[in-house]
């Protein structure tokens, strides 16, 4: 359980910080000889279930066995404005994500997220060295104010992505509350971004009661028109809430894999050379500047499998936590109520049971049937896996097809470090040379 209080948290931050987080779980796996064992992690007695038996377990019984829980430091940084219980708000906020990201909505979006992406190219990717870290993260930062709050201001993107960039930082510090630390800032920046949106939050109600402009089809919109059963309204203070924690959530872990994409991209060159081949036979089939269409992505087999398979090696979230709401056994062992459960990907998506030779990039993973049930989980699973994976897919594969079409690069630090905090990331940001083709 390790040291007191603190626990083993440090060992596991240190090997999560050193890009080798799935080495916490490989090493307690062999010393107790069971993928079940028990840590204390974040001042907190905790369980981990290991492999895809795990995966399944605790997806099969959310609700039942297990309810989702989140640590200290993130309820802090993302308060409510009430005492409802956390199991019930996330579900209402579930719904709404679910409505807001359904499959006909995104065929909407597929348009305008291309002609964003065309812009940030344009804007972004006008120098012959940039820094992949850097340009991914204004790309899907200026993705998600447009189609969640319909904000295109630049200058307002770049104040509101600063803010949540120091969110980020502070979502899995040790949550000291004192001048100086991550946490602090977190939720000085936290507090900075809810004020701002509370302001756009208020407008916005005044256009959609007085009728005086059409309000925009963003998630904004979307959720100051949803009610519960009760016909109650979302609070506008728990409304900023959930768009901070959007922002925060649903771009950085996709800064993660596109950065990630772009790596691979350039140390695999047969890999590059079908990516490009598959999407300039889109790019062909397409009149000038003619925009992606919803159809489009489905024509990019190869190109999502890469996607797959960058996800499989270098997860963009290191996992999730649960709480047990009643005693209950598994694998020969109980586990009390009040423990918590840590979930990771990493259990499972380099193991050779499951992934043969798991650290070769091998797209053919993903044909056909793909990977054992409950072994590919970087969205998740069960009912709570990540309602943002399709809109992920598309962020994902707009980019690939419009850089890809457009240049091949080589990486500038050949063997740059890989660190987690606690996304993975190129320790220098994967600086690279462009190469634009020929017209």
């Amino acid at each position: 359980m390790g040291w007191p209080l603190i626990g083993e948290s440090l060992e596991f931050f240190s090997k999560l910080r050193n890009g080798v987080p799935e080495k916490f779980l490989t090493d307690r796996i062999t010393k107790y000889s069971s993928k079940v064992f028990r840590t204390s992690l974040l001042r907190e007695p905790m369980a981990m279930l290991c492999g895809a038996e795990g995966n399944k377990f605790l997806f099969s019984n959310e609700g039942k066995l297990v309810q989702v829980w989140f640590p200290s430091a993130i309820t802090k940084i993302f308060p409510r404005s009430h005492d409802e219980n956390i199991q019930e708000s996330t579900i209402k906020v579930r719904k709404v994500l679910l409505s807001f990201l359904k499959a006909d909505a995104l065929h909407k979006y597929t348009p305008v997220m291309d002609a964003v992406m065309k812009q940030h190219l344009e804007r972004d990717w006008n120098q012959s060295q940039i820094k992949v870290g850097h340009v991914v993260t204004r790309y899907t930062f200026t993705v998600a104010c447009r189609l969640l709050l319909s904000i295109e201001d630049p200058q307002k993107v770049e104040k509101l992505g600063k803010r949540i960039g120091e969110v980020v930082e502070g979502t899995m510090s040790l949550p000291i509350n004192f001048p100086g630390t991550a946490f602090r800032r977190a939720i000085k920046a936290s507090m900075a971004v809810h004020k701002e949106l509370e302001g756009v939050i208020r407008q916005r109600k005044n256009d959609l009661s007085e009728k005086s402009v059409l309000p925009p089809h963003d998630l904004l919109s979307h959720m100051l028109l949803a009610n519960d059963e009760n016909g109650q309204f979302m609070p506008e203070f728990d409304i900023a809430s959930l768009i901070v924690g959007l922002l925060h959530g649903g771009t950085h872990t996709l800064n993660a894999a596109l950065t990630f994409i772009m790596m691979y991209l350039a140390e695999l060159p047969d890999v590059y050379l079908e990516v490009l081949r598959e999407q300039m036979e889109i790019a062909r089939s397409k009149e000038p500047r003619e925009s992606l269409k919803w159809e489009d992505l489905s024509k990019m087999r190869y190109s999502w499998n890469v996607a797959n398979e960058v996800l499989r090696l270098t997860p963009p979230s290191f996992g999730t936590f649960r709480e047990a709401i009643t005693d209950f056994t598994y694998a020969g062992y109980t586990i009390p109520k009040g423990w918590k459960l840590h979930w990771m990907s990493h259990s499972t998506h380099k193991n050779p049971q499951y992934f043969p030779n798991p650290e070769k990039f091998e797209p053919s993973r993903f044909e056909g049937n793909g990977p054992p049930p409950y072994t590919f989980v970087p969205f998740g699973g069960g009912p709570r896996m990540c309602p943002g994976n399709e809109y992920a897919r598309l962020v994902i594969l707009v980019f690939m097809h419009n850089v890809v079409t457009k240049f091949r690069w080589e990486k500038l630090i050949p063997n740059e470090k890989i660190l987690s905090d606690p996304l993975p990331r190129p320790t220098q940001g994967l600086p690279i040379l462009l190469h634009p083709h020929n017209p």
